[in-house]
Parts: structure tokens; C-alpha cells; sequence
């Protein structure tokens, strides 16, 4: 496309400020800005903000509140805890993973900014006995899940395969990768391990004009984690246009997808019973919830918004919505609360593309360094500026023709890291206790004793969610340590 071109179509779009400069760039600087201005769909940019002002707009009537939010339908739920149902559903995710059907998606593009840490939050390790990051401990669950269902379906070892799509970010990308080949892709084969990332859009203005991060280059941020759904579309490298992620999941006929994120130490990777359930329950897609710990805990729930299922966000309902009960069983009203952990079919996915033009982008109001126009000089603004824009992965909720819900429990399922050391809760120090708090459950459901003040962990190598340990029933524990082997126990007994 021609400069001229170029000029006019931004022109056209009320964006032709962002040549300010050009007269003073080098060739080298405007071949890469053209370059930038060029992939960058303007339109889409501009369509995406007006939407998201008037949605915004919207969600700040005052007639919007409560009006059409209302609990989740009874029996649009179910919950995990009745053994008979559990083994069913279990039985039914282990044979999906067993034929090959079944694939990971990971959404690991955030940083460990607020732990301290520049590297991917996936990079971190929470202080348990083996120092393991989150990311080996999410392979390595991976590797012991595949053994599992190798085993029940009597097939040979390393003939089955749960391909694991991490999605990062511009930020993040080339460390992880360089993460992941540092540590040998944790004993999973690279080529079933595909590293991704997610979009980026224009930092806007308050007005909508896209701002300069330098004479040359637009400010960009990224699309937030519903943005896995547009990535999913793109090309993972420039070198092959036609590979993408939703191309790799046909050719490797994955019908179900596990979609979570990566800050939850105890997620189930490729959970057998939640994939079950939402293959028997005939699913578009399923949310993975917990209880809400109490009426006003912050954290978005899972409910019924113009008779359609969405996650409102606890700013989005009342106090008297938050503390009601349900009078036949006394517990919360709105209790389902989000997780970000999400079961899809690959046929929707494939779907999305047909009405993500109908997703209203959500407005993050940021302090956003820019160019100033006039003098050049780069802005360092100390209060908030402009917007970033980005999409939340369960706003494709209410576009299912069939969703379903199951409730797991929080101390076995979810305690996320977000953060810093010493803070008190979903922190790194409530991470490592639960994890250790739960491999001392599997030990004791084994029929174990674990003395006071002994901590083991056990690797995911070794046990999924429990099983395998039941060479060790009658064992008293009475020493603190990790183990990458079940007769490795023998020595803290």
C-alpha cells in the first residue's frame, strides 16, 4: 500500500494525526511505521471503541443495575462430590483423552509485575520443597493425566497425546519460549507443546484518537484474555500463514477443549470429570466454578443476565443481590463464582469469528506514557489518560446454544496467584500452603498418617488428583520433603 493510501484511508478514519511526525522520520523508521499502520485495521479500532463507550454508557445507568440480572436457573448447575456421578464423568474425559480428542489452552500472557517479577507469571515459583514453576507443574500434570488414561484404556505408553497451546503475549512470548526449551519442555515432546500469542490494540484517548508511544510507533496493549479467541485465527508464525491454532486442533482432530489460566497452582489440567460432564451434559462450552467464599467476596459469578448466561462482575449486583439465599437450601443466590477455567468444543471456537463483532470490548481507564503533538516530548502521566481496551475470555458466554456449569470444590480446585509475598491471600505463600495442604489429603485418603508440622510434596509425575498412593496405606509420615516417585515416600516415613 502506497504512503498516500495510507494517509487518506487514516484519514478517512479520523486517525491522521498519527503522521504528525512522518516528514521527520528516517526511511527506516517510516518503512516500520508503515509497516505498523498498515496491519493495524483502523476501522475495526475505531468500531471497537464506539462500541465499547456506548456499552460502557450503558452499564452506568442507572436503570441498569440489577433490573435483568438474575441467579442461575435451578438445575442449570450441577456439583462435583457424589462418587457415582464423579467416576461416570471421569470415565467418560479419560476415554475422550484416550481417542485424542481432547487438547489444552492455556492463557499465560500476564507477568509477574505485581510478585515482583518481570518474567511470565507461569516462570514463577512459589516456594515449594522442589522449586518448581507453575508451568512444570502444569506439564507434569499433563504427562501423569496422558499415563492415566493410557492405563484404563489398556493402550501403549506414549500413545496418547493432550496437545498444550500456551497463549502468551508480545511481552511474555520469546521467554517463555526461551523457558520452555531451557527446561526441555518438561518432559512433554515440543512438538505437542505450541506457543502462541495473543493480539494487541491501540491505546485510545478518552476522544478515540489512537495514541503515539513514539514518533514511530503506536502504543499498543494487549487484548486481554478473550483475545485467545481472535488468536486462535492468527497465524502462530510468520513463516506459515496457513498454521494456526484452531488449523492444529483439525488436523490433530481435537473435538474439546480445556481452556484455564495460568496462576492457579491447583488447576486440573484436562480435568477428566469436568471434560466428562460437559460432553455427557452435550456442551458449546462449560464454566468451571467454586463457591463464593462469602456474599461480597470480589469476584465475578456466574448468572443469568437477559436470560442469557454471563458473568456479572460483583460491582454489577446489590448488596441485597450479594447476601440473598436460597430458601430451600439457605446457601447464596449468586454463589457461582468465575474461575476462568472453561470447557469448549472445537466447532465453537470455530464459531466465534461469526459474532465476535457483536462483543462489546471493556474499558481498562489507564496512565498510558505518550508523544505529545505539539512538543514532541514524551508524557508521563500520573494519573489516568486514556483506555486500553480488552475483551474477557467468558464474554462469548451468552452466544452459546448450549451451556452448562459445574461447581467444584475451592480448596481442591482454585487458589490463584495474584499477589505479592506477604500479602495475606492469593498470595505465594496461600499457594504453596494449599498445595501442600492438598498432597497431604491425598496421603490421609490413602490411609496414611501425616504427623503435625510434616510437609510433603508430591509431584504430579507421581499422582494426578490422588491416585496411585495405595502402596503406602498404614504408613505414619514424619518427615517434611518432596518425592518424584511413590517409593520415595518409604523415606520420610
Amino acid at each position: 500500500m502506497s504512503i498516500d493510501t495510507l494517509r487518506k484511508r487514516y484519514q478517512a478514519a479520523g486517525q491522521e494525526h498519527l503522521f504528525t511526525f512522518w516528514s521527520e522520520l528516517s526511511q527506516e523508521e517510516q518503512a516500520s511505521f508503515a509497516e505498523q499502520l498498515e496491519a493495524l485495521n483502523i476501522e475495526r479500532v475505531n468500531r471497537i471503541y464506539e462500541k465499547a463507550v456506548g456499552s460502557e454508557s450503558g452499564a452506568l445507568s442507572p436503570t441498569s443495575f440489577s433490573a435483568t440480572i438474575e441467579p442461575l436457573p435451578r438445575g442449570a448447575s450441577e456439583s462435583v462430590g457424589t462418587a457415582e456421578k464423579d467416576e461416570e464423568w471421569a470415565q467418560i474425559g479419560l476415554d475422550a483423552i484416550a481417542r485424542g480428542e481432547v487438547g489444552v489452552l492455556l492463557m499465560a500472557g500476564g507477568q509477574g509485575t505485581r510478585l515482583g517479577s518481570s518474567a511470565p507469571k507461569g516462570c514463577y515459583d512459589i516456594g515449594l520443597p522442589s522449586h518448581k514453576s507453575l508451568f512444570q507443574y502444569q506439564a507434569e500434570r499433563i504427562i501423569r493425566l496422558q499415563q492415566v488414561a493410557e492405563a484404563k484404556a489398556n493402550k501403549p505408553a506414549r500413545s496418547v497425546i493432550i496437545p498444550w497451546y500456551v497463549m502468551t503475549s508480545g511481552p511474555t512470548r520469546r521467554t517463555t519460549e526461551d523457558f520452555f526449551a531451557s527446561h526441555s519442555y518438561f518432559g512433554l515432546d515440543p512438538k505437542d507443546v505450541i506457543i502462541f500469542e495473543q493480539g494487541t490494540l491501540p491505546c485510545l484517548a478518552d476522544d478515540g484518537a489512537v495514541l503515539l508511544e513514539t514518533p514511530s510507533r503506536v502504543a499498543v496493549a494487549p487484548d486481554g484474555n478473550g483475545g485467545l479467541y481472535a488468536a486462535t485465527r492468527t497465524p502462530i508464525s510468520s513463516t506459515d500463514k496457513s498454521h494456526t491454532v484452531l488449523s492444529d486442533l483439525a488436523k490433530r482432530k481435537i473435538l474439546y477443549v480445556h481452556a484455564y489460566c495460568v496462576d492457579n497452582c491447583l488447576v486440573r489440567v484436562a480435568d477428566p470429570v469436568f471434560l466428562g460432564y460437559s460432553i455427557q451434559k452435550q456442551a458449546d462450552c462449560t464454566a468451571k466454578v467454586v463457591p463464593k467464599a462469602h456474599p461480597t467476596e470480589s469476584v465475578g459469578v456466574v448468572a443469568y443476565r437477559d436470560a442469557k448466561f454471563s458473568v456479572v462482575e460483583y460491582s454489577e449486583i446489590t448488596r441485597e443481590q450479594a447476601e440473598r439465599r436460597d430458601p430451600e437450601t439457605g446457601e447464596l443466590s449468586f454463589r457461582a463464582g468465575n474461575i476462568a477455567n472453561h470447557f469448549y468444543t472445537t466447532a465453537f471456537l470455530n464459531q466465534v469469528e461469526s459474532f465476535e463483532e457483536q462483543l462489546a470490548f471493556h474499558i481498562a481507564r489507564k496512565k498510558i506514557p505518550y508523544i505529545d503533538l505539539k512538543t514532541k516530548q514524551i508524557v508521563k502521566p500520573i494519573k489516568p489518560n486514556g483506555m486500553k481496551l480488552e475483551m474477557f475470555v467468558f464474554d462469548v458466554f451468552p452466544f452459546t446454544e448450549y451451556f452448562a456449569v459445574l461447581e467444584v470444590v475451592r480448596k481442591e480446585e482454585f487458589s490463584p496467584l495474584k499477589n505479592a509475598p506477604g500479602t495475606g491471600s492469593d498470595d505465594p505463600e496461600t499457594s504453596r500452603r494449599d498445595l501442600l495442604a492438598q498432597h497431604k489429603r491425598f496421603l490421609e485418603k490413602a490411609g496414611a498418617s501425616v504427623e503435625d508440622g510434616v510437609e510433603i510434596e508430591i509431584s504430579p509425575l507421581v499422582s494426578y488428583s490422588g491416585e496411585g498412593l495405595e502402596s503406602i496405606r498404614g504408613k505414619v509420615f514424619t518427615k517434611s520433603g518432596f518425592v518424584e516417585s511413590v517409593e520415595e515416600l518409604d523415606t520420610l516415613a
